[in-house]
């Protein structure tokens, strides 16, 4: 069979088919490595945002509308560590898809739903911010724990009839046995690029704008009441605060779109095809975001570095902090 033949012949996904995709060929070296490579970074995804669940699951004093949406991002990264990067990663360094077309379908139902509901996330993250930062009196009458979970819960059904739907409409014409694309219409294009591009990313660019200049202005006046010695309300503390931390999920929104839009202008340009090298670069760097989350989490939460701690000290995790 070619699929066995020397370095010299070509190798094929599936040597008894004629329509089989061609095999790339990998040395042990390269297959070893890649292996290592991706099996790291899958394993430190999920174990990063498993943190970031249990820590918001586990201790009440973190259920609030914020990390409800924090522990909805972190359920969809952990998904994709979890699914997602172990088909992608050997589908890439196979070059074949061996699972069949049926299964083909539904990982491309799971890789869109859990990209989808990520951005999503960071459009109800922005809403939250904004509601906090520019209408403070108004945040704990309209943003409630409650509303947020249900609020929550409709985005992941609407998003998950959606990519049913837009699979269910794709097609695999002109591609070889052992790939796994899927090929959707123009007017599915058009309708994808407006709702999973162009839309999310107008909203959150706009309202991190306004929020951006709101708690830049109100950091200002809070800081000079300090300097001329009068003595901080509750309610500017609690501003300073809210503000702090709309800038710290500011920055997770900002890495997730410029992990996001190379990828998505790259898949929009013409005669360009998703198994390009440079295409799985940008599309690797989307599933490598869902790593990144916890580390910024890390970084500027102090909540969230206190209750790791309780957490791997497992005399601990069953006191609530």
């Amino acid at each position: 069979m070619a699929y066995e033949t020397e370095d010299h012949e070509t190798q094929y996904c599936f040597p008894d088919i004629n329509s089989s995709c061609i095999k790339t060929k990998r040395s042990t070296h390269e297959y070893n490595i890649m292996y290592v490579f991706f099996s790291v970074l899958s394993v430190w995804t999920v174990f990063m945002n498993l943190l970031v669940i249990i820590s918001i699951s586990h201790f009440k004093k973190l259920h609030t509308p914020t990390n409800m949406i924090i522990f909805s991002l972190a359920v969809a990264d952990l998904l994709v560590g979890l699914i997602v990067m172990p088909l992608e990663a050997i589908k890439f360094i196979e070059t074949c898809w061996y699972l069949g077309d049926t299964f083909c379908r539904l990982i491309s139902i799971i890789m869109g739903l859990l990209l989808s509901t990520s951005l999503s996330n960071l459009v109800l993250i922005a809403v939250d911010r904004y509601v906090a930062v520019c209408h403070p009196l108004l945040y704990p009458q309209k943003i409630t724990t409650p509303r947020t979970i249900i609020t929550i819960c409709v985005w992941w059904f609407f998003s998950s009839v959606y990519n049913i739907a837009i699979i269910s409409a794709s097609n695999r014409n002109n591609t070889c046995y052992g790939e796994c694309t899927a090929i959707i219409t123009l007017v599915w294009s058009i309708v994808d690029l407006f709702l999973t591009f162009q839309l999310p990313c107008t909203i959150i660019i706009t309202l991190y704008l306004r929020i951006f200049y709101v708690a830049h202005h109100q950091v200002k006046v809070i800081n000079s009441l300090m300097r001329s010695g009068k003595h901080l309300t509750e309610g500017s503390v609690r501003r300073k605060s809210e503000s702090k931390a709309a800038l710290t999920l500011g920055i997770i929104v900002m890495v997730y779109l410029f992990c996001w839009i190379p990828f998505f202008i790259f898949s929009l340009t013409p005669n360009t095809k998703i198994t390009s090298v440079t295409a799985y670069v940008m599309l690797w760097m989307l599933y490598i975001n869902s790593g990144l989350n916890p580390l910024i989490y890390a970084i500027f939460y102090p909540w969230f570095r206190t209750s790791v701690k309780q957490i791997l000290n497992l005399s601990k995790i069953f006191k609530p902090l």
